[in-house]
């Protein structure tokens, strides 16, 4: 019986060794008996099909060897749901609802099972944000329609709460599973986050395996985290100056207020044209208090930059190098993407970042002590 049993442990042994070179992906479909299942490579901008199996009595299977674990994606032909997968070496199983394709069970690897259990903890606490949206839906709209702000801002703290509480798991995630791809993977999303820290997001990255820091998604993310450094909730905002309409040269500095929004607009922007009206608003409730807001336009020629302004009703000091993307100020300040919007205190030092709406008047209020 022993030598039984040692012949057994010896090709358990050598089929672990043999499964750590090549990965073997195999699942079911609830709801689907056959068909076709395309495995997707999700890279930066688009996913890329590399691979497609055929569904049989419910089941499929994709085998083959990559360098490092990576992150793909599972899309059943003529179907727009995807089930997301970290690839790697190893016998990896996932189980997919044809109905609800983000509802899947993966296991068998260890980049796997911590991605389902960082998708458990997701699931959680989007049940609640759900359930609170749907006892106080109803509620929300009538405290709408009445102006009744002291209600809305009531249950928008209380959601907020909900919300902090995912950020704060996630944060807790990465420091507890630094050996993780999904560590890694969130890591990458907080840096696109305008409202990120940046300190800390340097600091979790610091603090993950090396494994994942020299792999080429690790080099990917600490590129990404040098390019975007731009600036930082917590630092100074770089003073700069360029023309307003009539010609003169204006300073960052001296348009200082009490509160002060650069606000980084194109009259060619619909988005910017569209936030525009909330933002007069905005200017017109709170300018005698002490905010201030100077508009960085990344227009091409004065005359549109001028048409966008007046046909906005913008009172609010307004520069431009007439560059487009190629605005200095823009590129200082790491501008990507417009609208984009930087809130400041009264000694230049950037507080929030890209707030918009109802978030963005609730700060302003909160800084000159308004209600």
């Amino acid at each position: 019986m022993k030598k039984i049993f040692l012949l057994l442990s010896v090709s358990t042994l050598f089929f672990a060794c043999n499964s750590k070179d090549s990965y073997s992906l195999t699942g079911t479909v609830k709801g689907m008996q056959d068909g076709k299942i395309i495995l997707e490579k999700q890279d930066d901008a688009e996913a890329v099909a590399v691979d497609t199996a055929i569904i049989e009595n419910g089941k499929f299977k994709f085998e083959g060897k990559i360098a490092e674990p990576a992150i793909y994606s599972l899309v059943l032909e003529g179907s727009q749901g995807r089930s997301f997968v970290i690839l790697e070496n190893g016998k990896i199983n996932i189980e997919i609802n044809k109905d609800s394709m983000f509802l899947n069970k993966i296991s068998g690897t260890y980049n796997n099972e911590q991605l389902s259990e960082y998708n458990a903890i997701g699931m959680k606490i989007q049940k609640r944000l759900k359930d609170f949206e749907t006892v106080n839906g109803e509620k929300m709209m009538t405290a709408q329609q009445n102006q009744d702000t002291v209600t809305i801002e009531g249950l928008r703290t209380e959601y907020g709460k909900i919300q902090s509480e995912m950020e704060q798991s996630t944060l807790k995630y990465i420091q507890e599973h630094p050996k993780a791809y999904v560590s890694l993977l969130l890591v990458e999303g907080m840096i696109s986050n305008p409202n990120a820290d940046a300190a800390k997001t340097k600091s979790l990255f610091d603090g993950l395996d090396s494994s994942l820091k020299s792999s080429a998604k690790g080099k990917k993310v600490a590129t990404l985290m040098e390019t975007s450094k731009g600036v930082a909730v917590g630092s100074p905002a770089p003073d700069f100056s360029a023309p307003n309409p009539e010609g003169k040269m204006v300073s960052l500095r001296e348009s200082l207020g009490k509160v002060t929004i650069i606000d980084f607009w194109a009259s060619w922007c619909g988005p910017c044209r569209q936030a525009n009206p909330s933002l007069v608003a905005l200017y017109k409730e709170f300018h005698d208090q002490g905010l201030n807001i100077v508009g960085v336009s990344l227009d091409k020629t004065a005359d549109k930059w001028k048409e966008g302004i007046a046909a906005d009703g913008l009172p609010w000091t307004q520069i431009s190098n007439l560059k487009f993307w190629d605005d200095p100020i823009a590129a200082t300040y790491n501008v990507k993407s417009i609208p984009n919007m930087f809130v400041l205190d009264e000694n230049g030092i950037v507080v929030a970042k890209d707030l918009h709406g109802a978030e963005l008047r609730a700060r302003v209020a909160t800084m000159l002590g308004a209600k």
